[in-house]
């Protein structure tokens, strides 16, 4: 089937008007700037962009992924695709190794039967438990852990190799030994790090190539001790994450990571937690901590800003009403984390033989039809 008259947001990550194809199989076909074919289905001029790629995001609706309840997991791939978001990887959180494997048998589950209606489970973010004390935000200090190898390759065969980014801070015993060997495998994130800029420089020596929710959970940038911030930015293999649900990080820090990193690099998440989709005063468990949404924000009984309660398109939405040009966000939404994810030549564009994952909406993002397999959601 043909779709004419649309925005195209294409490969080069740029609005070109024109038409495209979808084939019987549910892939781009051929994608025709300026060209309006007479049969084809008319967009009226709305722009079409590719799926969301959410890839840290703990739940909605109630559910968290560290819960390992396979009707929970799918509830929340059911509200990701409705939002927007076709593809993710749901983030663990810094649990008990037991947890952590019921979890993510329960995606390998998921990946391998396929339900229909759910956005598709692209690998896991394994956030923590490698994380600094200091710098534990709202993960459990309880089951914190020095970075380990082995128990690292026996979760990923537990889930059938789907771990795709794992945490570590550098700073911890051990840490860039497991950065090398690890980075064979999965990206490997700096995160939760109360780590020097000569530490965070050695780890993305070493193969670390992402940064976790940027200026959350790692010290601020100071003109004197950098910190990692700085030492990711000089590294031009670093992508960075950064959370744009109007608190985690201010919009004039949001417009400094894109002009630091560049748009080829920035990485838009939700960092999402069960409470997202749920009412004004919920309280919910985070990882065996408590934790309560108030005038939007999710925090601990401490009063610590805790996970996000918003969703990915309106992360996007956010950035762009920050001033970052709506190719930008976009981008930083679809092409990049499938990159981190290592599913870009699958999804993440729109480009002939990928999935038909896109989403047709109105130029100021408000109205949105979602199209999965090149089928209207």
């Amino acid at each position: 089937m043909f779709y004419k008259n649309a925005r195209i947001y294409a490969s080069d990550c740029r609005f070109h008007h024109g038409a495209f194809e979808v084939t019987d199989d549910g892939r781009f076909g051929q994608i025709l700037p300026d060209y309006m074919p007479e049969d084809a289905y008319d967009l009226e001029g709305a722009l079409v962009i590719p799926g969301l790629v959410d890839v840290h995001t703990h739940g909605n609706s109630g559910y968290d992924f560290s819960d390992g309840d396979y009707e929970g997991l799918k509830q929340m791939a059911r509200c990701y695709l409705a939002s927007g978001v076709t593809s993710f990887a749901p983030a663990s959180m810094t649990q008990t190794y037991e947890v952590l494997e019921k979890a993510y048998a329960t995606a390998r589950r998921m990946v391998e039967e396929d339900p229909t209606g759910c956005a598709k489970l692209r690998g896991i973010h394994m956030e923590g438990p490698y994380f600094s004390f200091k710098k534990r935000g709202a993960q459990n200090p309880e089951y914190l852990k020095n970075p380990d190898l082995e128990g690292f390759r026996k979760l990923n065969e537990i889930s059938g190799d789907l771990i795709r980014i794992v945490d570590v801070a550098p700073e911890l015993p051990g840490a860039l030994e497991f950065i090398r060997q690890v980075s064979r495998v999965a990206t490997v994130s700096v995160a939760h790090t109360d780590a020097t800029y000569e530490q965070a420089k050695a780890a993305f020596g070493a193969g670390a190539s992402h940064l976790t929710h940027t200026f959350n959970g790692m010290n601020a940038i100071d003109h004197r001790t950098p910190g990692v911030i700085p030492a990711a930015a000089e590294a031009p293999h670093v992508r960075a994450e950064l959370i744009c649900d109007g608190y985690h990080v201010h919009p004039a820090v949001i417009r400094l990571a894109f002009s630091m990193f560049g748009s080829e690099r920035m990485i838009l998440v939700s960092d999402t937690g069960r409470c997202a989709g749920m009412p004004e005063g919920c309280e919910f468990d985070l990882g065996g901590l408590t934790a309560k949404v108030v005038s939007g924000v999710a925090r601990l009984e401490n009063g610590s800003i805790a996970c996000s309660a918003t969703n990915l398109w309106q992360c996007m939405v956010n950035a762009i009403c920050c001033g970052i040009p709506a190719e930008d966000a976009i981008r930083a939404c679809t092409r990049n984390p499938a990159a981190a994810l290592g599913v870009q030549g699958e999804v993440g564009s729109i480009a002939p033989g990928k999935r038909a994952d896109f989403v047709v909406c109105s130029p100021d993002f408000a109205k949105k039809r979602v199209y999965f397999g090149g089928k209207l959601v």
